[in-house]
């Protein structure tokens, strides 16, 4: 058991019979007669729903050791995704939705954390930035604000605002937990 005010990042809970993984969480402390309040952004592991809740901070959850092994991304198969141990060859499934919207990002033989809850595979921790291929944006614009941004279409689909400068084929490192532009990348 823990305190809603220990919740941090990454951790699972169990809340109102159900399995959540902690996104985000920001703890308020009180004053005087008012107790602290936790906020955090959750994520539901069995249907990949996220919400937002207020917790008193010393409400008492029950965590839920989350493992992580290294997996390798093989293919699409509907809409789940399956990943394969390199290890033990050992394949699992997760359905697309619980990966969400960087479920596009996945390629070939890349490696992620397959992360369990009790044995079952339930989400998947991407490396905080990857580097994509623009595919389409418009033409560089000179004589435009530096702080301006144009709209970018990537070689997997996503959209990202993108500074003027980049062009068509630039390669760009992407944040991967918001789909947001970085920089450049260099080579």
């Amino acid at each position: 058991m823990v305190t809603a005010s220990q919740l941090r990042p990454g951790m699972a809970i169990r809340h109102e019979g159900q399995l959540w993984k902690v996104l985000e969480a920001d703890h308020h402390s009180g004053q005087g007669k008012m107790g602290g309040v936790t906020h955090v952004h959750l994520q539901n592991l069995e249907t990949g729903t996220l919400k937002d809740y207020g917790f008193r901070a010393d409400l008492k959850l029950e965590d839920v050791p989350l493992d992580k092994m290294p997996f390798e991304f093989l293919y699409r198969d509907g809409e789940n995704c399956v990943f394969m141990n390199p290890d033990t060859y050992e394949q699992v499934e997760l359905p697309a939705s619980l990966i969400g919207p960087q479920e596009k990002l996945l390629v070939e033989q890349m490696r992620v954390s397959v992360e369990f809850v009790e044995g079952r595979p339930v989400s998947v921790q991407f490396p905080d930035f990857v580097e994509v291929r623009v595919a389409e944006t418009a033409p560089p614009v000179h004589n435009q604000q530096d702080n301006t941004w144009k709209e970018a279409r990537l070689e997997n689909g996503i959209q990202v605002m993108v500074p003027q400068f980049i062009k068509t084929g630039d390669v760009i490192r992407l944040e991967t937990s918001k789909l947001a532009y970085m920089d450049r990348a260099r080579g």
